[in-house]
């Protein structure tokens, strides 16, 4: 049996033309069954990235290729987040894993995601406010967070969407972004909200849409597990069809939707809880769980799982690191260079971990 033979069911009725129209089966969560091995064709290099004499990585789940294919973007949050730091958080190193360039020094609260766009602009989300701690324990310390911010390459502030240290609805704020990503026609992509949804059962779940200039255009979604519903759209991509795959990370499942409206096209469940995503020009996906454990999906475990977009089938699985822990670890982001090398941001043991093709 292949690691994703197992017995699958469709959900009923309403789902069923859906699924006919977009190729994309769809299931509930007590279909699938764990997909937790298969073939490994990766080995690590951890702690990749050589950072200056004294600085220690801090949590990191933001990352991303260059434009030329090799070099890295990582966005680090200064330690266990940004709050009275002077260290630069945006980091861009070569593929030897020496450090080109930094900026970004006192703008970020926590730091979240990168996004490299087809010009070689760096955009960034910091995913929430200062906390009262944080300024309690800083003083002169300001708040900070709910943005997202273009730069240029060389550390140019190019565009703000959200304002710094308020939470709110867009177009004029946001509540604890995820994620950034720019669609080829240059319209800007931003998901929210990461907040803890035990905590805060009324949170919202959306994703919201800007044309290039930053001229808000709508939002769609909301908080839910059906169809088009999120609760937590933790990442997201396109694929070679122009469609938005978005990591749907507390319903467990990848959801397929139109990047126009948010309808809903289809999902896959048997890549788990997932963080972080990419895609390649053949829509291979390669989709990172952080979070999978006994107390939030029983079951299945941390690592990459890597398969078709076409089919949902995993073909591969990375498993993650060995720690203390009996959960183990794996990191937030995954980025792929043009070579087929793999890059994890680690938020659990911290760095960056590079996986390099056996």
């Amino acid at each position: 049996m292949s690691v994703s033979g197992f017995k699958r069911i469709a959900l009923l009725a309403p789902l069923v033309a859906v699924m006919a129209l977009s190729g994309v089966r769809v299931f509930t969560q007590e279909d699938v069954q764990p997909v937790n091995d298969g073939p490994n064709p990766y080995r690590p290099i951890r702690n990749w990235g050589i950072l200056p004499e004294g600085r220690q990585w801090g949590p990191v789940s933001g990352i991303d290729i260059d434009r030329d294919g090799k070099s890295v973007w990582v966005f680090d949050r200064c330690g266990n987040s940004c709050a009275g730091s002077n260290l630069d958080p945006v980091l861009k190193f070569d593929e030897s894993g020496k450090l080109l360039k930094s900026f970004g020094a006192g703008m970020f609260a926590w730091p979240h995601s990168v996004h490299v766009d087809r010009d070689g602009n760096v955009w960034v989300v910091d995913a929430r406010l200062t906390t009262p701690a944080e300024l309690k324990k800083f003083p002169g310390e300001t708040v900070k967070g709910n943005t997202v911010v273009k730069f240029s390459p060389e550390g140019k502030v190019l565009m703000t969407l959200g304002k710094s240290g308020v939470s709110g609805d867009p177009p004029a704020a946001f509540t604890d972004p995820n994620d950034v990503v720019t669609a080829p026609n240059g319209d800007i992509y931003v998901s929210e909200s990461h907040t803890n949804l035990e905590s805060t059962p009324n949170a919202v779940a959306r994703i919201s849409i800007f044309d290039k200039n930053g001229k808000f255009i709508r939002s769609f979604g909301k908080l839910g597990s059906g169809p088009g519903e999120f609760r937590t759209p933790h990442a997201m991509v396109f694929d070679s069809r122009g469609r938005l795959i978005v990591a749907d990370r507390a319903n467990h499942r990848i959801q397929i939707v139109d990047k126009n409206d948010g309808k809903f096209l289809g999902e896959f469940r048997d890549f788990s809880r997932v963080s972080g995503l990419v895609i390649d020009k053949d829509d291979t996906i390669f989709a990172i769980d952080s979070e999978s454990d006994a107390k939030r999906h029983p079951g299945w475990r941390k690592g990459i799982r890597i398969g078709s977009l076409r089919d949902g089938k995993v073909k591969f699985f990375i498993p993650g690191h060995q720690t203390d822990s009996p959960d183990g670890a794996a990191g937030e982001g995954v980025a792929r260079d043009a070579a087929g090398n793999l890059y994890t941001a680690e938020t659990t043991v911290r760095g960056v971990t590079k996986y390099v093709k056996n």
